[in-house]
Order: structure tokens, then sequence, then C-alpha cells
């Protein structure tokens, strides 16, 4: 059998700052969507070779795909990577104190930004944090400690994380204005690369994991969509774009798994979307103390929480926007497929 055709290679990239980005949470009914960047300073040789590489060695065993490396509600290690990055690049000790904090410090939006949809009268159901805890260990933040060092040792020094927080009234709310929640994760990802560009003070090169099944971006991008863009190379593995004043951006197939610095963002943001969805879950069972755990995804129990917890929401008045995401199958289905006849599959 033939073996899969290889991405184009692009030019040698002259700068320092790479970012990596990946999403938690596109798919799932309930919950928010979690857009995590990752930003690094790396030498020329072996830090830039190491951010683009799969972790190996005993990196393997705690950067990489999320959803490879830890199953269901277990978030402990991107909560450690979390504090550790954050104990590095974090103005006070204030954002290490609970968990609330850390996500404030870490959040790319103003906490005043993220409450601002939110109904007055509910606005508990997403932001709640009392009772609140860590629940990594001191020894679990200090072995990420210690990684950090390790990499930057070897050219890759971790500089901070940022986390962009989609509620599922915004998701909604963009389903209304004629988006898809693929549209919503690549301009938040958008986001995430201006934002570093402006902490940087210099072109960057982000590295982002592949929003949905799609191949072409430029015409699809939001806040980059009216500056000038050269195409370096599109297809199924890679797609990648030169922006003046931006620097590279490029979609990568399976970037978690095979770049170490889209890894760690995918661990930090598992943490955030997990922590965030246990407080919606935290809500409910306030008022339906026998509902189940459930994960927001498209499984049973998930199904059983939304049905025990009907009557409490139409109780106290809930907008059925601020909790189940509308379905998006048909249209992004049909995105998809024109996708796939543009690049003549």
């Amino acid at each position: 059998m033939p073996s899969a055709p290889r991405p184009p290679k692009t030019s040698a990239w002259p700068g320092s700052h790479y970012v990596g980005i990946d999403e938690n949470g596109m798919g799932p009914r309930l919950g928010p969507l979690i857009v995590t960047s990752v930003h690094a300073r790396v030498d020329a040789n072996r830090g830039a070779r190491l951010a683009t590489s799969r972790p190996a060695g005993a990196f393997a065993k705690r950067i990489g795909d999320s959803k490879k490396l830890f199953a269901g509600g277990d978030s402990t290690l991107g909560e450690a990577w979390a504090r550790a990055i954050a104990a590095r690049s974090a103005p006070t000790a204030a954002a290490l104190t609970a968990p609330d904090a850390l996500l404030s410090t870490l959040a790319l939006d103003s906490d005043a930004a993220l409450r601002a949809p939110c109904p007055s009268h509910h606005a508990d159901l997403c932001w709640a944090s009392e009772g609140e805890a860590f629940a990594a260990s001191a020894e679990d933040v200090a072995g990420c400690t210690r990684d950090l060092e390790r990499l930057a040792a070897r050219g890759l020094n971790v500089l901070g994380v940022r986390v962009a927080i989609v509620c599922a009234r915004k998701l909604n709310d963009a389903v209304e204005a004629g988006l898809s929640r693929f549209d919503v994760d690549l301009h938040t990802m958008e986001r995430l690369t201006l934002a570093a560009r402006a902490d940087a003070g210099e072109d960057v090169y982000a590295f982002c994991g592949k929003v949905g099944g799609f191949d072409f971006y430029g015409d699809r991008f939001g806040p980059l969509g009216g500056r000038l863009h050269t195409v370096l190379c599109e297809g199924r593995a890679r797609s990648e774009y030169q922006l003046p004043g931006v620097g590279r951006l490029a979609f990568l197939r399976d970037a978690d798994d095979t770049h170490l610095i889209v890894g760690l963002a995918s661990l930090v943001g598992k943490w955030a979307r997990d922590h965030l969805m246990r407080r919606v879950v935290r809500w409910h069972r306030a008022h339906v103390p026998d509902a189940p755990d459930a994960s927001g995804y498209h499984d049973p129990v998930s199904t059983r929480f939304i049905e025990a917890t009907s009557l409490v929401r139409k109780k106290l008045r809930v907008d059925p926007r601020c909790f189940e995401r509308t379905s998006l199958g048909k249209k992004d289905a049909a995105r998809a497929a024109t996708e796939s006849r543009r690049a003549g599959t």
C-alpha cells in the first residue's frame, strides 16, 4: 500500500517566537469551547525542532494530545501545567491561590467581557467558584516546572499561556449570525495569534490544530480577514499562510500529537474546559442532588443529566441558549462537502 504523501515543505522561519494553539470541546452538547495558546521563544536549532516535533522520552508521558494521555474528567496534568507556566509568567502570586484566580489570569478576555452575555439571575451557572480547589499536588506542579526548565535548557523557553473561553451562549449567538462552530474556532485561533504577536513585539509562527476537515482557510478568516496573506501550502495534512505584520499561521492535522508546543496547549485547554463544565454540573446539583456527573459530550450520562435537570432550568428561567448548544450538523456537513469538492476529492 503506498505511503501517504508528505506535506509540502515551507521555507525556514527566521523568527524566534513560536505559538501552539489547540481547541478543546468543539463537539459537545454542553459547556464552552476552549481554545488555548502556548507562547514560547526558541533558538533556531534545537528549540525550533523541539517545539515542532512529537514529544519523546519522558516528555511523551506528560505532553501531547490530551485525549490520548488522559480520558474522561481527569485533567489534573493540565492543571499542573497551567500552574507551572503561570508561576513563570504571572505578574503576582495571587494567580496561583485558587482555580478561579488562575483561570482569570490566563483568560484572553477580561472577567467583565466573559460575563457580559450572562442573564443576571443565573450568572452563577457558569461563574460560581465557591468551594473550588486545585486537584494537582505540589509534586505534580514541581514535575511540570522541572520539565519547563529542561525545555528551556534545550532552547525552548515557554513564556506564557492564554485561554480563550467561548461559552454556549456565544456559540449559539454565532449560529444565529450564520456562523458554524468551525468559524468560531478559527476566528478564536486568529485572536490568540494576534495576542501573541502583540506580546512578542515581532512576528510569530503559530501552529494550530486543523479546524474541522477544511483545507482552505484564507476566505474564512475573521480577525485576519482584512489582511494580505500569501498561501504557502493547502492540503489535507497542512495548510499554511504568511501574513505581513503577523507572521506565519499553519493548520496541521493531529498537531496536538505531533507538535510538542500544541500538545501543551491541548493539556491546559482540557483542564479549563473540564473545570468550567464542573461548574455547570455543580450549579444543577445544588438543585438536583442526584443529577449525574456529566461531561457534556454526546453520551448517555450527559443525556440523563439534561433530562434530570430540565424542570429546574424551567423553574429558574435559565435561558436555553446558555445551556445546550444549537445543533450544527447539516450546516457543517454542507461546508465540509464544499471543501472536499474544492480539494478535488
